[in-house]
């Protein structure tokens, strides 16, 4: 159940190109004609995003401890609240090491421990593969990263059939579908599993669109179609307004140095940024369970991005110090490009 992205990552795991190529050069690239970010502190990125129950479910995880994270999420299982319930996943997935990877040797029947463990094994597939682009990737790597996708696969298929009423074995499945290059079709039926379950679940919706990124085999219209009729029938103040944004950063992510700034700028694209983030992170019915930084950290990013530094300094100041991986880190450093865009945008308000 991956970043965040945030996120991340949450979430987009395996770019095409890495970040380390013009995207890479820093907050002092681009960024650094709006402040001087040398002079910038940069924000320290909590990945328990001001949640005083993922801090201690990141606590449980770091010291081995099932039975504390199990009081933490068998509830949130319970009462069917899977945008949490994956959200929370997502951020002890980085520290489980061989702990949260022998969950199944030790509770082979308990969907909740599976589900878990496939998450885990997901992560630790990523983190063999990196972010490089896949030229820069070995074939010993590339050996790695599938058989442990596989291994993730079948516990989350077990996980599904002891649960089957439960999306979140699903929405790790549509990670390992990208990575195990299973196609568009065969994501989408897995995506379609999950929000069956669970209509509104962002970061299915989110696993979805980079599916449909051109970066992953798709393009950009099949990209934009897909968050336009999310956005069309999702509800007020829901949190899937931020597929849109979403779409906008993927698009601007894949254009040259130049036609990128022209293609977010536009007046269209910011008519269409606007519009989702007045009836998502901006409508008073906003209140995801997950978190809400996720979605104020892509629209900061995308208003920033689109020279709307009004938007995204009222997005700034409700952020305050929780930054999130994604998008920053498309720019550079996340904590130092955060920082600058922060700075660049709330001072630009206070004048």
């Amino acid at each position: 159940m991956a970043v965040a992205a945030v996120a991340a990552a949450s979430i987009v795991r395996g770019l095409s190109k890495g970040y380390g190529s013009r995207r890479g050069q820093g907050a002092a690239g681009k960024a650094g004609r709006a402040a001087q970010p040398d002079a910038v502190k940069p924000v320290p990125i909590d990945r328990s995003h001001g949640d005083p129950e993922l801090a201690a479910l990141r606590q449980a995880a770091r010291v081995a401890d099932w039975p504390g994270m199990e009081a933490i999420l068998r509830p949130v299982r319970e009462r069917g609240d899977f945008e949490r319930l994956t959200f929370l996943v997502a951020n002890v997935e980085d520290l489980g090491g061989d702990f949260l990877l022998k969950l199944p040797e030790q509770l082979p029947g308990d969907p909740l421990a599976l589900s878990v463990a496939g998450a885990r094994h997901s992560a630790w597939a990523w983190e063999a593969r990196t972010g490089y682009r896949a030229s820069q990737v070995s074939e010993e790597q590339f050996r790695v990263f599938h058989e442990r996708l596989r291994v993730a696969e079948e516990y989350l298929y077990t996980a599904a059939e002891l649960d089957p009423a439960s999306a979140a074995p699903w929405y790790t499945l549509c990670v390992t579908s990208r990575g195990l290059e299973h196609g568009a079709d065969i994501t989408r039926r897995r995506f379609e599993a999950g929000v069956r379950r669970a209509p509104d679940h962002v970061g299915l919706h989110r696993q979805m669109l980079q599916q449909l990124c051109a970066k992953w085999g798709g393009s950009h219209e099949e990209m934009h179609a897909f968050a336009a009729k999310v956005f069309q029938d999702a509800p007020p103040g829901s949190g899937l307004g931020e597929i849109v944004a979403q779409a906008h950063l993927e698009h601007w992510l894949d254009l040259e140095q130049g036609p990128d700034d022209l293609y977010i700028r536009h007046a269209e694209v910011l008519g269409e940024l606007r519009r989702a983030a007045n009836a998502s992170v901006f409508h008073p019915a906003f209140a995801p369970t997950s978190s809400p930084y996720t979605a104020l950290n892509a629209f900061a990013m995308a208003f920033w991005l689109a020279d709307d530094k009004d938007s995204a300094g009222r997005l700034f100041e409700r952020i305050g110090d929780h930054a999130t991986r994604a998008p920053w880190r498309y720019r550079g450093d996340p904590e130092r490009v955060f920082a600058v865009a922060r700075q660049d945008c709330v001072k630009k308000r206070r004048k």
